[in-house]
């Protein structure tokens, strides 16, 4: 006869009716998941901290000419510290030409008080041949003007330094312009491309020095704007990525985005005269912002050119002549003014 033993009667150590093998698999599997995530993150982070470093140094091509071999024009080889000290400057020197001609006056400088400064974009150097930067400087040698040609840290290959959204660069150009002044100048004009035009007005913000500007294909550096361009070569997505990148960045410039001043940059109506030349196909950077900044600036010689169908950086390739003759009458006017 079977009985029936209540609850409460039954033996406390009666052995656990769970599986041992599943319980190990249970664990074994939360595991391998937790590893796996913990990977993917280090992954991410790694990847992230790639892009980032890629950022603050860029490939750029070596120096492959001078002035003399490209355009036959001497010049010499000039080298400063940035305005902070923190990083070394190097470039090159071209005396304006004198009796209207290549002639330099190399023993007794040069004998024009005439500068221009060119401010070069990213991910190039001071040769900048798309430009192409060496006709233009001939051709503001040939206008009797001096010229300023230099390398920014990050495109520099004997005094390297990360690039800094013009936080930096915004140093370098200040001792060019500093540079300039030593070498007799009492007239300086910034001619800045892509990101060095950005620089340049940041540049702008920190000092009177600078007499005038031209800014071609005018790039805005910020989170967003490098952001966007990032996407055209790796196809990321805008969270966690950009986040991740901002957070990375300061491991290798020692600044972050949020020193970049961007609004006050397309807020401020600057001082001196200001051209800003650019395209309504710029891939890179929005023309809509170089004509707002345009729209508030209150300098009688300042002027827009939008550019149909221009592209990024090749509006003197697309438009040669009416290229060289807008900017040639805006310097003209400057000069005329200046003196008065």
């Amino acid at each position: 006869m079977n009985s029936i033993y209540p609850a409460a009667n039954l033996p406390a150590n009666l052995p656990s009716l769970e599986v041992p093998g599943v319980k190990r698999g249970t664990q074994y599997l939360t595991a391998t998941i937790a590893a796996f995530l913990a990977l993917l993150l280090i992954t991410a982070f790694i990847f992230h901290g790639y892009v980032a470093w890629m950022l603050a140094y860029p490939y750029v091509a070596p120096l492959h000419s001078n002035p003399e071999k490209a355009i036959g024009l001497a010049y010499e080889d000039v080298v400063f510290p940035s305005h902070s000290g923190k990083t070394t400057v190097g470039g090159w020197y071209i005396p304006a030409s004198s009796n209207d001609d290549h002639t330099l006056q190399s023993a007794i400088g040069s004998a024009s008080s005439r500068t221009v400064v060119f401010s070069h974009g990213y991910g190039a150097n001071r040769e900048e041949d798309w430009v192409p930067m060496y006709e233009l400087a001939e051709l503001l040698h040939d206008m009797h003007y001096n010229v300023l040609m230099f390398d920014y840290g990050y495109a520099s290959k004997q005094y390297k330094a990360p690039a800094t959204g013009g936080h930096e660069e915004s140093q370098q150009l200040l001792s060019a312009i500093d540079y300039a002044h030593s070498r007799g100048a009492e007239e300086i004009v910034v001619w800045g491309f892509s990101m060095g035009a950005g620089t340049a007005l940041q540049t702008a913000l920190l000092t009177d020095e600078i007499d005038a500007m031209i800014l071609d294909s005018l790039f805005i550096p910020s989170s967003e704007t490098l952001f966007d361009n990032l996407k055209q070569f790796v196809p990321l997505p805008k969270f966690p990525s950009l986040p991740l990148i901002e957070a990375l960045i300061p491991l290798w410039t020692g600044t972050s985005f949020g020193s970049i001043p961007a609004e006050k940059v397309v807020a401020t109506d600057y001082r001196m005269p200001v051209y800003i030349i650019h395209g309504t196909k710029d891939a890179k950077a929005s023309y809509a912002t170089a004509e707002e900044i345009s729209e508030r600036q209150s300098n009688p010689l300042s002027r827009s050119w939008i550019v149909e169908g221009g592209q990024h950086e090749l509006l003197f390739r697309s438009h040669p002549r009416e290229y060289i003759q807008r900017t040639s009458l805006f310097l003209s006017q400057v000069d005329q003014i200046l003196h008065a």
